[in-house]
């Protein structure tokens, strides 16, 4: 084998690394020491991740509404829930819109829907200084189609935490 060869097979085995799946990490992440959840996991209750996953990070609107239903309240009663238990997360709400409309409408509906969840939650007894909001509108969909049910995941407000970083 010449040099050029030794040096094509390294770098096609370092890509191929690169491209491996990392569960046996994941698996480490989420493994149950001594009874206790493993820091950072979706099965510790104080993460991030659990918060995402078990409580809930987003809720969904009806077609040109920033009124919440009876499942959004309930997430957010869940998150507000979450929050007050874990005081040293803030968090961003971030208002989303489907593509339908201008950018403009879309932008100030991103803002109505992330404000009704704020406000949701405030009144739950979330301090307001620990909640931003900020509005997206049509420019982040986490599908793009141009299909109701697309339409349906687009129209959001998503609470992203901040913090939690001590301890």
């Amino acid at each position: 084998m010449n040099l050029l060869s030794k040096i094509s097979m390294a770098v096609a085995l370092v890509a191929m690394a690169a491209c491996t799946n990392n569960s046996a990490l994941d698996d480490a992440n989420s493994v149950n020491l001594g009874g206790a959840a493993g820091a950072g996991s979706t099965a510790d209750p104080r993460s991030p991740a659990y918060f995402q996953q078990a409580v809930g990070d987003r809720v969904l609107f009806e077609v040109d509404q920033s009124t919440l239903n009876d499942a959004a309240r309930a997430t957010l009663q869940a998150q507000a829930t979450w929050l007050l238990e874990n005081t040293d997360f803030a968090a961003t709400i971030e208002g989303h819109a489907d593509e339908q409309g201008t950018r403009e409408y879309n932008l100030a509906l991103g803002a109505r829907r992330a404000n009704a969840a704020r406000e949701f939650l405030v009144s739950r007894g979330v301090a307001g200084t620990r909640l931003k909001v900020v509005s997206y509108g049509k420019e982040r969909p986490i599908e793009i189609c141009s299909e109701e049910a697309c339409y349906t995941n687009n129209r959001r407000a998503v609470t992203v935490l901040a913090g939690g970083l001590t301890g």
